[in-house]
This record gives C-alpha cells, structure tokens and sequence, in this order.
C-alpha cells in the first residue's frame, strides 16, 4: 500500500466532514463525487444546488441557508475590532465561499477546509488566519508539501516533507526554528516513521560563509537545544542531505547527511521552486501546501493540482482533523 492509500484507509477510520468551497471548478466536483464514492471522508461543497450534482455530498447554498444569519453574526463578533460590520459580514459570506467555509468550520459544523485549485493561497489562507487562525500551543502558522516521489532510496522510502514551501516568505532563524520542529512533527504523524531533518543551505558544515549561512546554523542550533531527541542537523546542501555517497565526502560526522527525509529551505523562493522542479523532472506528486500550527486544517492547493492530487489532501486533511 503506498503513502497516499494508507492516508485514506486512516481517514476511514474516523470519518470528518471536510469543505470544498471551490465547486466553480470542474476537478474539485471530480474529486468530491471520487472521494464519497471511496467512503473517505464527508464532503461539503458550497454552491448552487441546482447545478451540483454529487450524491452522497452536502451542497449548501450560502444564499439560502437557514443559519447564514447566525453566521454572518458570527464573523461580525470575531472581526468588529478590525472594522467589520454586519453588512460587510453578510457580503464577505455570501459572496467568498472560503469565508463561509471557514465560518462552518468555526461554528464547529466542519473540521476542515480544502481550496486554491482556482484561487490564490492568499484568498485561501487570509479567512482561514483571520477566523479559524493559529493553535495557542504552536503561536506560529506555516505550510509544507508533502513530496510522493518514484525514487524509494530517498527520504523514507520515496516520501519527504518541503518546508517552507508556499507560506513563510523569508523566516528569522528563530521561525525556521518554529518551521523545522512543527514539520518534523507532522512526518512524525502523517507518514508514521521517524523524521530526519536537514536544514538546507548553499553551504555544508562551513564550506561557505554568509549571513543567510549564519542564519540556518543559528536555526538548527536553537531546534536542537529544545528538542534533543531530534534528529536534525545542517547547514546541509541538498545533495549532502539525500545523497549518502554525497554525505560521506561533505559531512562524514553527520546521522544526518544522506538520511533526510524532512528538507527544511532556507526561504520561499528556494522550497516553491525546489517542489515544483520535483514535481516536474521526477514526475513526483507533490499534496499541498499542507498547512501546521492551525487551530484546524485548512489546506491549499496548487493550481495545478490533478483531481488525484486533490483528493489525496483532502485526506491528508481529514486525517489531521483527527489528531
């Protein structure tokens, strides 16, 4: 059973209801009648009735909902202080179906949200800061995505986790710190296998010197006070980190080098193009940008995502529902 499978046969397990908000896309209805028909998890798509036809899917048309009322109350209580009033929170629902979604999932209706097929991570990522926003035990939000590549002898048996790959433009050290603990964290729970972490820079064990070099050592030096029995270690070039022949040349002392499965990039730039470059030339599937340190899921997707790779963080999502 590969990665993605064993991901929804957990989902089974304890069945969440996860929103689409997205149904002006013809993938995410795809997706949507796929994963009731796989019994997955349970599907909310928000819409028009009358041109949705997904049985075994919740539709709810924000229109003509009984409690948008309640909702739109709600969402004016949570965001008056920053000048919302209730005219604006009626607009915001009945018009951007992520607000409405992140209000079901606020009221406790749902347990997570899944969009971007068609949509900025911007416009899926602001409502969900702005309502569902962080877990008081993280106080720090950012994303990964989680690499299914054809090549078994890297990462752990093929799998690995970018970070930060779509959220965090340029992190401090002590939030590439934040970045490399939560997404160890999360190989830990989604892939069920220990997380082997490499900080990733130009530079290996001082072969260069720079600020953003000081940065990443700084990074990893703070991850390993707090978390001992972590295994991490960097500044880490990639090769250093996935290639065990490389590792023996460039970082001999290293339980890390050669070994990595977590690939922590220095700033967005370099984990978004890192992904994609994957994604393409190693026709890997990348599910994400999977987010960390919500109070609840809510996940993006690339809008190039497949209806596969939709349905494959939609439970990822449903299975993060749960812990």
């Amino acid at each position: 059973m590969n990665f993605i499978e064993s991901i929804k046969e957990r989902a089974k397990l304890d069945k969440k209801t996860i929103i689409l908000p997205e149904s002006m896309d013809s993938r995410v209805l795809e997706a949507a009648s796929k994963i009731i028909e796989e019994d997955i998890c349970n599907i909310i798509v928000i819409g028009d009735k009358n041109s949705i036809n997904i049985p075994g899917a919740m539709v709810i048309d924000p229109s003509n909902y009984f409690f948008t009322d309640e909702l739109a109350n709600k969402l004016y209580e949570l965001r008056k202080e920053k000048g919302m009033t209730l005219e604006k929170a009626h607009e915001l629902l009945l018009n951007d179906y992520m607000y409405f979604a992140c209000m079901l999932v606020k009221t406790g209706r749902a347990d997570g949200v899944v969009s971007g097929a068609c949509h900025a991570t911007s416009d899926t990522l602001r409502p969900a800061l702005q309502i569902i926003k962080g877990d008081p035990k993280y106080n720090f939000v950012s994303s990964f995505f989680l690499m299914e590549t054809k090549d078994s002898e890297f990462g752990d048996d093929g799998i690995l986790v970018f970070s930060d790959s779509g959220l965090v433009e340029y992190p401090t050290s002590e939030e590439l710190a934040k970045i490399a603990a939560m997404s160890a964290e999360s190989f830990d729970y989604l892939v069920e296998d220990e997380p082997i972490v490499a900080m990733l820079s130009y530079s290996t064990k001082g072969s260069a010197k720079s600020e953003y070099v000081d940065k990443v050592v700084e990074a990893t030096n703070l991850v390993k006070s707090k978390y001992s029995n972590l295994k991490i270690d960097g500044e880490l070039q990639l090769d250093a980190a996935i290639c065990p022949e490389v590792a023996k040349r460039k970082a001999p002392d290293s339980d890390v080098a050669g070994k990595a499965n977590v690939l922590i990039f220095p700033n967005i730039d370099a984990g978004n193009i890192g992904y994609k470059l994957v994604e393409r030339f190693a026709h890997a599937t990348a599910y994400g940008p999977i987010t960390q340190g919500m109070a609840a899921p809510v996940n993006d997707l690339s809008r190039g995502s497949n209806v596969d790779e939709i349905i494959g963080v939609v439970a990822i999502t449903a299975v993060q529902a749960q812990k």
